[in-house]
């Protein structure tokens, strides 16, 4: 199987890049448009009032933003902020960061649904009271202490939200749905991050990259800064649209913006599963992958391009997912 290109997993060098292509305020994001407003209303509240953010769910699939409106909100109310991650928080761990938050600071849990339970239980009354809860002792002798917390801002960034619990769920007062943004939105986010690492970009290369960037501005800066490489060691490092088309010929990324594995997903589909239905974890194997990144990363784009169908039985291939890969049903078989 090939390299997958857009894979979640990155080093620590792509990260510090990623986060300096980060807009620092609101003004600043792209996209998104009735979420910055509602969101630039409670933050004018909030500051106006001098209080404590109420807390915040974002939800959407993987690159569409949710860290980058965190840090956002942590500028425009000039607080600090802790960013955990949800997979390897533990019951000790929520309380030491509760109790080290500073008023109003905000807390960012990343892939909150799939945080612990106990972990969870303790935020309860944190979230509702601002108090902490804490068991001392064992058995009959076991007693509560209770602990004051300064006012504090929870913003949990999930692509699940079904596997949130509900008394976790209901404790947010703002849930913020993150959709996918159209190629002129990108084309901008292309733009201004080529403006940052100092890339001189024609008009047509950055529409090019944002018309295969599967709707997400995570893909776009990655797929930016490949053709970055392509046009320094290739080319003078301007990056015109033939060294984009180059780049992205090289990429394996196609006109809709799937890569070797998107394909190779729907092949596996239509010809060792005659079209589907295919079990996720059948599937999974079948690629050589988790069921979670075929679930997260793969699936949502491909739900969404309508070429692949979700049903109780399992994954089946559309009309359209047949079309793109070059595959055509025989006369008597189903088309799903």
């Amino acid at each position: 199987m090939s390299t997958q290109f857009l894979a979640p997993t990155v080093t620590v060098e792509e990260e510090e890049v990623e986060r300096s292509l980060r807009p620092r305020r609101l003004s600043d994001f792209v996209g998104q448009e009735r979420v910055k407003e509602q969101l630039a209303i409670a933050l004018e509240a909030t500051r106006t009032r001098g209080e404590a953010l109420d807390h915040v769910l974002l939800v959407g699939p993987p690159g569409l933003g949710k860290t980058s409106l965190a840090y956002i909100v942590r500028e425009e109310l000039g607080v600090g902020i802790r960013t955990v991650a949800g997979p390897g928080l533990e019951r000790k761990d929520i309380a030491a960061i509760l109790t080290s938050l500073e008023s109003r600071d905000v807390l960012f849990v990343d892939e909150i649904h799939r945080m612990s339970r106990s972990a969870e239980e303790i935020l309860y009354p944190a979230l509702e009271d601002f108090r902490l809860d804490i068991v001392v002792g064992q058995g009959p002798a076991a007693r509560t202490l209770t602990l004051d917390l300064p006012p504090f801002t929870l913003i949990g960034a999930t692509t699940r939200t079904g596997l949130l619990t509900t008394p976790l769920r209901d404790r947010f007062g703002m849930t913020f749905r993150l959709g996918y943004y159209d190629p002129g939105q990108l084309a901008a986010i292309v733009r201004r991050s080529a403006g940052i690492l100092g890339v001189e970009i024609d008009t047509d290369a950055a529409d090019e990259i944002a018309r295969r960037s599967r709707g997400t501005p995570r893909i776009a800066n990655r797929i930016l800064r490949r053709v970055r490489d392509v046009a320094e060691v290739r080319h003078q490092g301007a990056v015109t649209d033939a060294v984009a088309k180059e780049a992205l010929e090289l990429l394996e990324v196609d006109d809709e913006g799937l890569e070797a594995t998107d394909r190779e997903l729907l092949r596996t589909i239509v010809h060792k599963f005659d079209g589907g239905p295919v079990g996720l974890s059948t599937l999974a194997v079948s690629l050589g992958e988790e069921r979670d990144t075929i679930e997260d990363v793969y699936e949502p784009y491909l739900l969404q391009l309508g070429f692949i169908q979700r049903t109780p039985r399992g994954r089946t291939i559309t009309k359209l997912g047949r079309a793109h890969v070059g595959a055509v049903a025989e006369p008597d078989a189903k088309l799903f």
